[in-house]
């Protein structure tokens, strides 16, 4: 298959490129690159842990909601209560993430991914226990667990497959969207089958308490010859002629790519929140509500391989944002029109625009940076303060819900969202950099 090329870049090399690598200004101490090199020797064991991380990713999360009904009833909360079920997480995945790399140099990649599967297992077991406050610990804990796994999977990828990015990024993308497909379509089945919702979410800890398994070893043998207190990594001298680093809080193009991807975030967790119940309040049942849900998760691959692709090979993004967020609002308004009638066609469009939106977030980080130290940066920044937004999306309709008490209004305030993030995209997806080049926009 020839090679497209767009700015400059081939295909592989843009697949490469998207995978962001939190340690790009990191070079491993001498025991560490040597152990890695001799994993990299018998892939197998890395392949299989980077499957299991990646069907975790999500599958803490996608399992809630369909289930979140029972839980609400369990502990007498009302809806806005309830929302921090899906809110705490985002929090602590926008907190946790500048730590990540922080936390590489000290330990090595490997061990702070075992560790945070460990986390992971922990807080999803801890979400169970019976006092309500152990609830919302075991999702900080679980979000600081993904926030952990989001940051620091695709630099390792990226570092350990170099020849197959491409590949990587197909199956480390396809096994995240899996993980939470299969979540959400089996948390109502496994909900009746191991007797109440507690039984169907710590279930998930076994996924994750095997993956760190996997991980041990890894973590072991990269950190074998170390001595006790020494770095896993230490700075990198940078030879590729960039500029010193701008301050991206400065950028207004930064910011439109921190904002994008915070909007699409935000849409994408309130409807993991929210569209099973908005189903159910419209008369579905919530085995059918959970399977709906599975499907819209299921679809956004369509939309995450073809967006990316697409926007690699243009020189502007801004026509593929506005499809994408028009996609999200047929679906959205959908949901006011015909919720039950109409709802695989919904969860249709909110799928395959949500995918879309990612991919397109993704890549704006790479395309709007000059350099790769750049994109690591913006992609840091990105996160974090996108993440906090999104945060916001299920506690705020949570609460409007409980004030109004129907969908309407939420679903009105989540098509304004989807009219910025039109405007956020026509931004964000100009032809223009950040750092690298003299002249680049600052």
């Amino acid at each position: 298959m020839p090679s497209h090329r767009t700015e400059g870049r081939t295909s592989q090399e843009l697949a490469e490129a998207e995978l962001i690598d939190a340690e790009e200004d990191l070079a491993p101490a001498p025991p560490v690159a040597t152990a890695r090199a001799r994993l990299r020797a018998h892939p197998l064991l890395l392949l299989v842990g980077i499957v299991l991380a990646s069907l975790n990713m999500r599958a803490a999360l996608a399992g809630v909601s369909p289930v979140l009904g029972d839980i609400s009833d369990d502990f007498g909360m009302t809806s806005t209560t309830s929302s921090l079920v899906t809110t705490i997480p985002l929090v602590f995945m926008g907190l946790a993430s500048p730590v990540a790399p922080r936390l590489a140099r000290r330990w090595g990649t490997e061990t702070v991914l075992f560790g945070a599967l460990v986390l992971l297992a922990g807080g999803i077991a801890l979400r169970v226990a019976p006092p309500v406050v152990t609830l919302f610990a075991g999702c900080a804990v679980v979000g600081t667990g993904i926030a952990l796994l989001n940051v620091l999977m695709p630099g390792l990828i990226k570092r350990d497959f170099p020849e197959k990015a491409a590949g990587m990024t197909a199956l480390y993308s396809t096994a995240m969207i899996l993980g939470a497909t299969v979540s959400a379509a089996a948390a109502v089945p496994l909900e009746h089958a191991l007797g109440g919702w507690r039984g169907s979410l710590v279930s998930w800890a076994l996924l994750a308490a095997l993956a760190a398994l996997v991980w041990l070893p890894q973590a072991v043998l990269a950190r074998r010859g170390t001595h006790h207190g020494e770095s896993a990594a230490v700075p990198a001298h940078r030879t590729d002629g960039a500029a010193d680093d701008i301050p991206l809080m400065r950028s207004g193009l930064a910011w439109q790519v921190t904002l994008f991807m915070g909007s699409q975030s935000l849409i994408a967790y309130v409807t993991i929140a929210w569209m099973p119940t908005v189903f159910t309040d419209n008369g579905m049942s919530r085995a059918t509500a959970g399977l709906v849900f599975a499907f819209s998760t299921l679809v956004q691959m369509a939309g995450s391989f073809v967006v990316p692709t697409l926007a690699g090979r243009m020189r502007g993004q801004r026509t593929l944002a506005a499809a994408v967020a028009v996609l999200m609002a047929a679906g959205i308004a959908g949901l006011l029109v015909a919720p039950v009638a109409g709802a695989w066609v919904w969860a249709a469009l909110l799928g395959v625009g949500q995918g879309g939106a990612l991919g397109l977030a993704l890549t704006m980080m790479v395309l709007r940076s000059g350099d790769a130290h750049t994109a690591a940066r913006l992609s840091g920044m990105a996160q974090t303060w996108g993440y906090l937004l999104a945060a916001v999306g299920p506690l705020a309709l949570g609460a409007v819900h409980q004030a109004t008490g129907g969908w309407t209004a939420p679903i009105v305030l989540l098509l304004c969202v989807c009219a910025g993030l039109v405007l956020l995209g026509l931004g964000a997806g100009r032809d223009r950099k950040i750092g690298g080049a003299p002249g680049a926009v600052r």
